[in-house]
């Protein structure tokens, strides 16, 4: 049986931290390069979409594109609905009488 002490500040800080496995830090370089090509209409779509779900891309990059595709689809949903709301709305106003 081990009688060494455990203290709170010897314990690990996260799981990933135990294992030794974390990704490596994006450099400023890389994300202003990220940020120039997510401006760029329809290119921006194609590369979230390869930068989220491709198992070669850094995780930290990966989960802001499926978090900036989440943000994007909500909005895109709520458009939607606040232009049926107000298509439907005109059209019952009672304009043309």
């Amino acid at each position: 049986m081990d009688n060494t002490p455990t203290s709170p500040y010897n314990a690990p800080q996260s799981p990933a931290a135990a294992m030794g496995n974390q990704a490596p830090v994006l450099s400023l370089g890389e994300w202003i390069i990220t940020l120039i090509v997510l401006a760029i209409p329809l290119v921006n779509l194609v590369m979230l979409f390869v930068w989220g779900f491709s198992s070669k891309t850094n995780p930290n990059k990966a989960n802001f594109c499926k978090a900036y595709l989440v943000i994007m689809a909500v909005f895109f949903v709520l458009y939607i609905l606040l232009a049926v709301v107000l298509g439907l709305g005109g059209a019952f106003s009672g304009g043309d009488q």
